[in-house]
């Protein structure tokens, strides 16, 4: 390629179009997408201008590059095309029939692989430098834009079960490896199961064992917030060198952005930029990536990029532990029946569960009274009352049904074999256990039956719970998968 020296002029000729630019698209576009464009040199009429992130190249390419050439062309016949090229420090101005590699030079890549020599930053072009790089602040200026950390959520208060074993031990892995391990981590479950408890502690294990990396922890609903006010004071530009500065960014409840197309183009961008760093992302939701509505689909593709883990409905035994663990903090001795019946009864989420120890505790302490279960069920018969119609008679049935392979319809049949009659009573037993119906009301459930039949099932049940291991075994089974 033969180079064309355009001379002195080139610099005069990127003032004049840099104003009309700033003309044409108004001052807030202009400080936050074309203020941070600097001219790097010219080559056979191809001038390349550097952008400090690839985000920033690609949006510029997007929607200015045309004009920028078209406006250039006007100045000078002899530009044919306009490169735009990321360098994280941009470099003076230079021609490339000048340009000469030098003690003090760098590399920086163009998107089409070309090398190009930039010399040292120091002989910058006055006119128009790149937005400045964000100083790596303390962590107090970073919590300025992120949500303060609970100091109960850390990894030695978590308590680990089968069904959270999983997204615990990758919590683990990002917290404690110092390259990034898997990008993005994706957690997701239901409501109170731990997924808020784990973005916690990798926060606050990083900060402790890396101190000097900046961490920044917020819901999606505050980043929303953060990117619409800046929106509104015409201050994009410290929004994203804010969020991409950052070491490890935590984003919770990502839901919460669906349908809202502005924040997740914004979320993509801030995305893109922080992988490309090397930056570690760490995000939560109530849905898979796959499961969740008015996502587009390159977000959806982007939040799936790394490990997704999800976190189950909790089991009787991790329940149980959580209430011990919860119990010994609060320094109260409770009794393992109330421990028990608390484990089977609250069965929805943790903080559910947590809560209702708490209510106990706390009515045990004002009244002067010692725990006991009789206590527990009068201190919590609303939250009892509303687990109970979790758990319909329907549901009861069909799993009953799978569990002794019969027919659903049997549950309602009048056929009296041992081989139905027997996972009958088991789905009226429990039925009587797990809902607030009464007895006439389950008997017209299985077929119109009497009270009386439904009594005769309940008994029934108890005496081979009592009298067979095996059998009551088989039953609780059943109550915990229906209560999960």
């Amino acid at each position: 390629m033969r180079p064309t020296d355009l001379g002195p002029s080139l610099e005069a000729q990127w003032v004049r179009v840099r104003a009309r630019l700033k003309v044409e698209f108004g001052e807030a576009a202009y400080r936050s997408w074309l203020k941070p464009l600097t001219l790097v040199g010219q080559d056979d009429g191809v001038v390349r201008i550097a952008v400090p992130t690839r985000f920033m190249q690609d949006w510029v390419r997007q929607h200015y590059a045309d004009r920028i050439k078209s406006l250039w062309r006007a100045e000078n016949k002899a530009i044919r095309l306009i490169e735009v090229v990321v360098q994280m420090a941009a470099p003076p101005m230079q021609s490339s029939s000048t340009a000469q590699p030098g003690p003090g030079s760098s590399l920086f890549v163009t998107t089409q692989g070309a090398r190009t020599q930039a010399s040292s930053p120091t002989a910058r072009i006055g006119m128009a430098p790149p937005a400045p790089a964000v100083a790596r602040a303390g962590q107090d200026e970073v919590e300025d834009f992120g949500a303060p950390l609970d100091p109960r959520f850390t990894f030695q208060s978590f308590v680990t079960g089968k069904s959270n074993e999983f997204a615990a031990a990758a919590a683990k892995r990002v917290a404690e490896e110092a390259k990034v391990p898997f990008n993005p981590l994706f957690l997701y479950g239901g409501v109170g199961l731990g997924k808020t408890h784990l973005m916690h502690a990798i926060a606050w294990h990083i900060r402790k064992k890396h101190p000097s990396r900046r961490v920044v922890y917020l819901s999606a609903e505050k980043f929303m917030y953060q990117f619409i006010r800046a929106m509104r004071f015409k201050d994009t530009m410290s929004f994203k060198e804010q969020f991409r500065s950052v070491d490890v960014l935590l984003v919770d409840d990502v839901q919460f952005i669906s349908g809202k197309d502005a924040t997740q183009e914004e979320f993509f961008h801030t995305f893109n930029a922080l992988v490309d760093q090397n930056k570690q992302i760490v995000l939560s939701a109530d849905k898979s990536p796959a499961d969740l509505e008015g996502l587009e689909d390159r977000v959806r593709s982007r939040l799936g990029w790394g490990l997704v883990a999800d976190i189950h409905p909790t089991t009787y035994e991790l329940r149980l532990g959580i209430l011990e663990t919860k119990a010994e903090k609060l320094g109260t001795i409770v009794p393992p029946k109330v421990l028990e019946f608390l484990a089977h009864k609250i069965v929805a989420n943790v903080r559910e569960l947590e809560g209702s120890l708490n209510r106990i505790v706390a009515h045990a302490t004002l009244i002067g009274r010692p725990i006991s279960l009789e206590g527990a069920q009068e201190v919590l018969h609303d939250i009892l009352r509303a687990s109970d119609r979790r758990v319909t008679i329907e549901e009861i049935q069909k799993k009953v049904a799978e569990h002794f392979a019969i027919r659903l319809a049997d549950m309602h049949s009048p056929r009296r074999a041992r081989a139905v009659a027997r996972p009958r009573q088991v789905a009226m037993y429990l039925a009587k256990q797990l809902t607030s119906r009464s007895l006439p009301e389950i008997g017209r459930k299985f077929g119109g039956r009497d009270h009386t039949t439904v009594m005769h099932a309940v008994r029934k049940i108890e005496e081979l719970r009592g009298s067979d291991i095996a059998f009551s075994e088989d039953i609780e089974l059943l109550r915990r998968m229906l209560e999960a």
